[in-house]
């Protein structure tokens, strides 16, 4: 195949790995009539049927998987090593790509960052925020953000942040009309704002542990959000119970805006990790990026 159709490969993957015209074009930068006369110019090429279409879906064929899981993995390693090419330079470039729940992005990688950056200002950092436990391999991501007990045995995983513990909080102005729980148990007589997570398949079960015993309480209430700024205001304006990272509404324990309860409840766990694959090269904007994130006491 001659060389100039490197460039058609390279759009047959993205298109294969997003599962869409829309979203392929719209991460190359390219029309989706253009793109869709790139894939036809190249099966016409090659005398075989790629992808799949049908009017909601795009999908690899069997000849079109065999090419994805050939071609992919040698494009992204020529892409690794002209991005090692800056390594050369003067300063260190290149983008990367890092997925993060809300909170880790906000107390951990957002501080971190803004040390950083000013430093290096030819790379880039793109975070997406995601509660799902994604495949950072298979949706391109150089690392993700887990904490420490999520993380998978094949990757390398990086302390990024300090142990952590959640809390109960609530506003005087509903403790003034609900009485102050004793045990987890009791939450179910109150009224909670919920979390709905992917990773759980609905609804967050609170978590909590004491002298070796772990309870998971479902709770009820008017209120589900999935982000934890919503949840903060909801607490705050005292509509009801909210479970949080301490981190995140310690300022206003301390100022009295919000009341903590079953702290005996709550104990520390392992904090954020930064994760990330053990057979991938990485580029120096990477490694700096890696060193910058690492937890010290």
């Amino acid at each position: 195949m001659p060389r100039e159709n490197i460039n058609d490969l390279a759009a047959f993957v993205a298109v294969a790995r997003e599962r869409s015209f829309t979203r392929a074009a719209a991460r190359l930068g390219v029309s989706q009539s253009a793109l869709s006369h790139t894939i036809r110019g190249l099966e016409e090429r090659l005398g075989l049927r790629l992808l799949m279409r049908t009017t909601r879906s795009v999908a690899p064929t069997e000849a079109g998987e065999r090419l994805l899981l050939t071609v992919g993995p040698r494009l992204e390693e020529i892409e690794t090593e002209l991005a090692a090419l800056s390594a050369l330079r003067e300063k260190p470039a290149g983008t990367v790509r890092i997925t993060a729940g809300e909170h880790a992005a906000e107390a951990i990688l957002w501080p971190a960052l803004m040390k950083f950056l000013p430093d290096y200002p030819d790379i880039n950092v793109e975070i997406v925020i995601d509660y799902g436990l994604t495949d950072i391999v298979a949706e391109r991501y150089d690392a993700g953000v887990r904490l420490g007990e999520q993380v998978a045995k094949d990757m390398i995983a990086l302390r990024i942040g300090p142990d952590m513990r959640m809390a109960v909080v609530g506003a005087p102005s509903y403790f003034a009309k609900w009485p102050v729980p004793r045990t987890p148990q009791d939450l179910t007589a109150h009224s909670c704002i919920n979390l709905r997570l992917p990773t759980y398949g609905g609804i967050y079960a609170w978590e909590f542990e004491k002298d070796g015993r772990e309870l998971h309480v479902r709770v009820d209430g008017r209120f589900v959000f999935n982000n934890i700024a919503l949840r903060l205001n909801t607490a705050l304006a005292g509509l009801g119970l909210a479970y949080l990272p301490q981190g995140r509404v310690q300022l206003y324990i301390d100022s009295g805006e919000l009341e903590h309860v079953l702290a005996d409840w709550c104990p520390p766990f392992s904090g954020y990790h930064l994760y990330y694959p053990s057979r991938r090269q990485h580029s120096p904007a990477f490694a700096l990026l890696v060193e910058a994130l690492r937890y010290r006491d």
